[in-house]
């Protein structure tokens, strides 16, 4: 059925129980999973090039120490039920896009994400990166609350 499960993560508690799901039915499949992470990219408003360099320089350090621990959970997570893995961050101010694309690049053919469960007017305000992978993607999406 599924033979490449793109399993997207934010490292919340909630993303969490999503990769928990993903990495089981990946198990139960014996599919591989790719693990993704997406991270807005920095924007700059200052004109002040030391600042500039120096806010960009800890941005970067900040996100990778994040990047580095959210990937690492869910590597662990994926190991301990003896699911092949790949770990990815990409960088995309439109998180959805790249949850997409990277699923279609990578030959995913399924992707599981955790959603809060919001509907209507909530979800809209909130742009709910669930909602716009499920509105935009032709792939299966597996979404779990």
């Amino acid at each position: 059925m599924y033979t490449h499960i793109l399993i997207a993560t934010d490292g919340s508690s909630l993303a969490s129980r999503g990769v928990e799901h993903g990495v089981r039915l990946a198990k139960a499949l014996s599919a591989s999973v790719t693990l993704l992470t997406v991270s807005e990219r920095f924007h700059t408003f200052s004109l002040e090039p030391t600042q500039l360099e120096e806010t960009l320089s800890s941005f970067r350090e900040h996100m990778s120490k994040e990047v580095s621990k959210v990937l690492a959970d869910a590597r662990r997570l994926a190991a301990a039920a003896g699911v092949e893995t790949t770990a990815l961050h990409k960088e995309n101010d439109e998180p959805y896009q790249a949850i997409i694309r990277t699923a279609e690049g990578k030959g995913c053919d399924l992707i599981v994400m955790a959603s809060h469960g919001r509907g209507g007017v909530s979800a809209m305000f909130l742009g709910s990166e669930t909602l716009k992978v499920l509105s935009h993607s032709k792939l299966p999406v597996l979404v779990i609350r």
